[in-house]
């Protein structure tokens, strides 16, 4: 299951994180010195949604953020009721 956005693209990227200990020269210490680096993945946060595609309704994965800027449009509620049984 890739985590990938439909609308956007977003998608997992690489990146490195960046251990420092020390005072800041600013602060009056003699600086920051770098510790540790180390990989680490930064992920979208990626929601299955059912959305109108094409005009059909179909579920999607799509990230938090293009579903609160209204990038995608939801169907609307169904109004279902159970009917009703006569009584005889």
């Amino acid at each position: 299951m890739s985590r990938v956005c439909q609308i956007t693209g977003k998608r997992t990227i690489a990146g490195k994180s960046i251990a420092r200990r020390g005072k800041a020269k600013y602060l009056g210490g003699v600086g920051r010195k770098v510790t540790g680096i180390t990989n680490r993945k930064f992920k979208p946060n990626i929601q299955k949604v059912r959305a109108i595609v094409d005009g059909t309704v179909c579920r999607i994965k799509v990230t938090a953020k293009a579903i609160s800027r209204g990038l995608i449009v939801k169907p609307p509620k169904r109004n279902y009721k159970p009917a009703q049984k006569e009584a005889g």
